[in-house]
């Protein structure tokens, strides 16, 4: 019972760590694509259009899509450490 509750606990660390790259990855993306934006003001006189008054980074999404993401990937990282553990036992 102890090495499934650990196999279970470093696919759930596991999922967590792979969920956290991703977010900041988003980030970090957003805020190199604001920061190195630069406008064409010349070009763009003759249309003016009103402009948005709010900003977001990151991605928007359903947090049951990344609750069954997380899980998702808990389930295949759990899959990949038995697999792993059988076929280094084999020996």
């Amino acid at each position: 019972m102890c090495a499934l509750l650990k196999t279970i606990i470093q696919s759930l660390v596991i999922s967590s760590v792979i969920h956290l790259i991703y977010i900041v990855g988003t980030l970090i993306v957003g805020y190199i694509k604001t920061r190195n934006y630069k406008p064409d003001i010349a070009n763009r006189w003759g249309k003016v259009e009103t402009l948005q008054n709010e900003v977001a980074f990151g991605a928007v999404g359903s947090p049951l899509f990344f609750l069954f993401t997380f899980i998702g990937v808990a389930l295949i990282c759990w899959l990949i450490i038995i697999s792993y553990g059988k076929i280094v036992g084999l020996k």
